[in-house]
């Protein structure tokens, strides 16, 4: 539930931007080649570390150059000032430490490619999965694997055990960059990916992707040209039920579960007035001044203190009851309990 006359919280400062923007940039495809190195001056060494100012991100070959021996690195990652990320290429152990689940995800594919695209020309692209974290949508229970789209057969053990190489050929207008780097564009990730996952995780990719700008009559006219390819069905079956209004991966899957025990489509994101403001339920059923309120972590933890959040939710909920609201509140683990959850809306929609 939002109070639509709260402040929005601001955008979230990239944490990635210190590699992209500091960091030499990465060259195009078209133009890859080996980055030049070179001695430093004593002004650009961090006094005591000895690691470059500046950058977060090296190859070791870097780091070498730059006057640091391999005694030095082994101590350096002893020590933690310096986290190895994937092989040949290291971090700042204070930047590594600082970073979420999300952004280390998205930190390794910077490392993937911090060692493989100044040495490829082949047109290697990120993709699936790995596409889906550089454009920050939602995944549930993905892989961990760095998936790439080569225009090419890859031959068995051409690449790192974590890396998964896709063949196929991607039109330009189907490739772009973020943050440097050569992704496929927000449409064919999100196909591509909902042909590969569940259909709860598509359905999770999906409204999110919807929600950031997915062009859904692509994506349909996509699942009729690719009738009969693996993962279709389950992707068009996923899109017939995806909704932007879904702010969240639980409210994906909550809507999932209600649909699936058969109680009416409830409206989602509904604005209520009340002497205090306009608030909007995550889930109403407004005919039967019934709400559901999906209460993840991230709703009471992320912009604001808890203690202040949580009195400013049992505020609005005392001026919704008043006026004749019946709310109901669920958690993460209420969506695996589904003979719990059908006794629970029984009771909600039947007042």
């Amino acid at each position: 539930m939002n109070n639509q006359g709260m402040p929005q919280p601001r955008e979230a400062t990239d944490p990635l931007a210190n590699i992209w923007a500091e960091a030499t940039p990465f060259p195009s495809i078209a133009s890859a080649r080996v980055m030049p190195t070179g001695p430093v001056s004593s002004a650009a060494v961090v006094p005591g570390s000895l690691l470059p100012a500046g950058d977060v991100m090296w190859r070791t070959e870097e780091l070498l150059a730059q006057g640091l021996s391999k005694r030095r690195i082994s101590e350096h990652l002893l020590a933690g000032v310096l986290v190895r990320v994937r092989t040949g290429i290291m971090a700042r152990g204070s930047y590594w430490n600082a970073l979420s689940d999300g952004d280390r995800g998205r930190a390794r594919l910077v490392a993937y490619s911090k060692r493989t695209l100044p040495a490829t020309a082949d047109g290697l692209t990120f993709s699936h999965t790995s596409a889906a974290r550089l454009h920050r949508l939602y995944l549930w229970r993905a892989d961990q694997l760095i998936h790439v789209t080569i225009p090419y057969h890859a031959a068995r053990g051409s690449h790192a055990a974590d890396v998964r190489a896709h063949s196929a050929h991607i039109l330009d207008s189907d490739r772009i960059e973020v943050g440097g780097l050569p992704v496929t564009s927000l449409d064919r990730t999100v196909l591509d990916c909902a042909r590969m996952l569940s259909y709860r995780q598509a359905l999770i990719l999906l409204d999110h992707g919807l929600r950031s700008g997915a062009d859904r009559h692509w994506l349909e006219s996509e699942c009729t040209r690719l009738a009969g390819v693996r993962g279709v069905a389950g992707l068009r079956r996923a899109l017939a039920f995806a909704d932007p209004l879904s702010e969240s991966p639980g409210e994906s899957l909550t809507r999932d579960v209600i649909a699936r025990l058969t109680f009416p489509a409830p409206v989602l994101q509904f604005p209520v007035q009340t002497a205090r403001g306009t608030y909007r339920f995550d889930f109403a059923w407004p005919e039967l001044r019934a709400a559901l309120e999906f209460d993840g972590k991230s709703k009471y933890f992320d912009y604001k203190p808890t203690a202040q959040v949580i009195y400013e939710e049992r505020e609005r909920e005392k001026l919704l009851t008043e006026q004749g609201w019946r709310i109901l509140r669920i958690g993460w683990k209420d969506l695996f309990d589904e003979r719990g959850m059908k006794v629970r809306l029984l009771r909600l929609l039947r007042g």
